[in-house]
């Protein structure tokens, strides 16, 4: 069993073509304060008189951040990685993020970070290589957004099959970074959802529950490959115009695509109103199969049983292992 675990760290070692260990590649970005402890939930809202203009700034430059053009027809087709064993990793990633209450935003940011490495990245067959990935992935994210990050023997919990070494997973985050080019600070639908929603509802008494619906959509479908045809600012708008509509205020549940698009200079009234039929079919499919896509708490795909125990580090950590400053 222990020749097995060095086996994978020689063979990430040569994967990442580096001879150094790497140092401990804590981003060098300025961590933001997060004193709320729900899912991008907010109380009262004050938009300064330029936020209209930055979040047109944001619409211009979130293409930057997506992964290849080809990368969703490439996984429907399996020239990728397996849709399936994309799933699966999206589904730990989820698990994870819910486990140590991170943010909404840092599950969504792994998941991103994750498919813009493969859309330009191969990876071995192995399925220790995916995992490591969406570990190292994971972690990067969790540095971005986090004020308090496991340490990555700690993050590797809930269901992983094998257990890797810290050293294995910097140097894992070092490759992500290179093919990144180091661009960490994503727009993601997060960038907007809080903008949209008050847009949506003005007055600011239902902004709470419309973010925490909305974040709540984004992250339940960020498993289908899908939505990744679609811009993070469409993807906000649809899910802030779902949320609405099933939301008990008639003003809210009239919002069309394109009142949405008059929200802010640049928004498309065509994508936001795909999106929106989209996130519609899903919920029409998934109440069919008896799984609702909305629901009150975060839930993910069950993962299969352990068919593995490779490692020479300690097993994942109890539920009680006290987290680690960053």
């Amino acid at each position: 069993m222990a020749a097995c675990a060095h086996t994978i760290t020689m063979r990430v070692g040569l994967f990442a073509e580096t001879g150094s260990d790497c140092a401990e590649l804590l981003c060098g970005e300025d961590f933001e304060s997060q004193d709320d402890d729900s899912i991008g939930c907010i109380a009262h809202v004050e938009f300064p008189i330029e936020s209209d203009e930055s979040i047109a700034g944001f619409l211009v430059s979130e293409s930057i951040y997506l992964p290849g053009l080809d990368y969703p027809e490439r996984l429907r087709t399996r020239r990728s990685v397996d849709p399936t064993t994309r799933s699966d990793s999206v589904s730990w990633i989820l698990k994870v993020n819910n486990y140590y209450r991170f943010q909404a935003v840092t599950a969504y940011l792994a998941v991103n970070y994750m498919d813009r490495f493969l859309s330009s990245h191969d990876l071995p067959a192995d399925k220790w290589a995916l995992q490591l990935l969406s570990v190292a992935c994971l972690s990067l994210a969790a540095k971005m957004e986090e004020t308090l990050v496991p340490s990555l023997l700690d993050l590797q919990v809930e269901g992983t099959r094998f257990i890797f070494e810290p050293k294995t997973i910097r140097r894992m985050e070092f490759l992500v970074l290179t093919a990144l080019k180091w661009r960490l600070r994503s727009i993601t639908p997060f960038t907007f959802i809080d903008f949209f929603a008050y847009k949506a509802d003005s007055s600011g008494k239902h902004i709470r529950n419309l973010v925490s619906h909305a974040s709540q959509i984004i992250l339940d479908l960020i498993h289908d490959i899908d939505f990744l045809d679609h811009c993070p600012s469409s993807m906000a708008a649809a899910a802030i115009l779902t949320s609405a509509s099933h939301h008990h205020s008639p003003l809210l549940q009239f919002i069309t695509p394109q009142i949405a698009s008059s929200w802010c200079i640049g928004l498309s009234e065509n994508g936001i109103s795909k999106c929106y039929k989209l996130m519609q079919q899903k919920a029409v499919r998934s109440v069919q199969r008896k799984h609702p896509i909305i629901v009150s708490h975060l839930t993910t795909a069950p993962t299969s049983e352990l068919d593995a125990n490779i490692s020479s580090s300690p097993s994942p950590p109890s539920k009680r292992r006290k987290l680690h400053q960053t």
